[in-house]
């Protein structure tokens, strides 16, 4: 996969191995350089809802309803995307990053 077509508040499938299998996720990095690792940082779709204040709930055509799971945040090398399926609205993804926020304490 080349470089070039990743960007931040897009939905990609992503590879995240035998346990989890593809999984829907919402990029929240921005690009990196070419002497950077070509990692992306994720916050992976769920449909199995806790209902915890973690969760940023999301409903769009094409998916069951769900959230993003913001106390999975993870990376993946970009070579685990497998395809882009959707983009983030500016109002969705200020929620996302808001939601990471306050997980985090920042």
């Amino acid at each position: 996969m080349g470089r070039a077509q990743v960007s931040r508040g897009e939905i990609w499938l992503i590879d995240l191995g035998l346990a989890q299998k593809l999984r829907p996720a919402v990029i929240v990095s921005v690009d990196y350089f070419d002497h950077e690792r070509a990692l992306v940082a994720y916050v992976p779709r769920t449909t199995s809802l806790r209902g915890s204040r973690f969760e940023v709930p999301h409903q769009a055509q094409g998916f069951l309803p769900g959230a993003f799971d913001v106390q999975s945040l993870g990376s993946v090398p970009v070579v685990k995307l497998v395809r882009r399926i959707g983009k983030l609205d500016a109002a969705m993804m200020a929620k996302v990053e808001t939601t990471i926020r306050l997980w985090l304490g920042l």
